[in-house]
């Protein structure tokens, strides 16, 4: 199941699985290929659910996502996605550095490319990951948008 929503970022397609978990968080808009009549109600409610939750994300008002995930992906990938989310709103980290913590140290860069295959966009947030030099490198939405929500974290984590 999908739902793409409207946002002040631009068009998120949020997906989930039969179960209502949280597969995908995608930049733009996907071709509707289910009819909404025969959605099933829990995959329904976790998408209405994250919706509201980037919503408030993106509005300063939500500094945590309390959705249930299953993002796909090798056991590596998995690894490093869990380490993602454990970086606190309005902090970063660099890719070596999460590469020390989930005990793989010299690893950046395939830390990297996990982070660049991450499917939950902002929910599980790659964006706060930062080169070692204190540069923004790549994001799926593009540099200003990983600008604009680390800015928007910094800002709120202020109040």
């Amino acid at each position: 199941m999908h739902k793409t929503i409207s946002t002040n970022i631009g068009e998120l397609t949020l997906v989930a699985d039969e179960a209502g978990a949280i597969t995908g968080v995608e930049f733009g808009a996907r071709a509707a290929a289910a009819n909404a009549a025969d959605a099933d109600r829990e995959a329904t409610a976790a998408l209405d659910a994250a919706a509201g939750q980037l919503r408030e994300y993106l509005a300063g008002e939500r500094t945590d996502f309390e959705l249930p995930l299953n993002p796909h992906g090798n056991e590596f990938e998995r690894l490093v996605w869990a380490e993602l989310l454990r970086i606190p709103y309005g902090e970063t980290t660099t890719y070596g550095e999460i590469a020390r913590r989930i005990g793989h140290p010299g690893s950046a860069r395939a830390v990297g490319r996990a982070n660049g295959r991450n499917p939950i966009a902002i929910v599980v947030p790659c964006h706060r990951v930062i080169g070692s030099d204190g540069s923004l490198t790549g994001y799926g939405g593009g540099l200003d948008l990983k600008r604009a929500l680390l800015t928007l974290e910094a800002e709120t984590a202020r109040w």
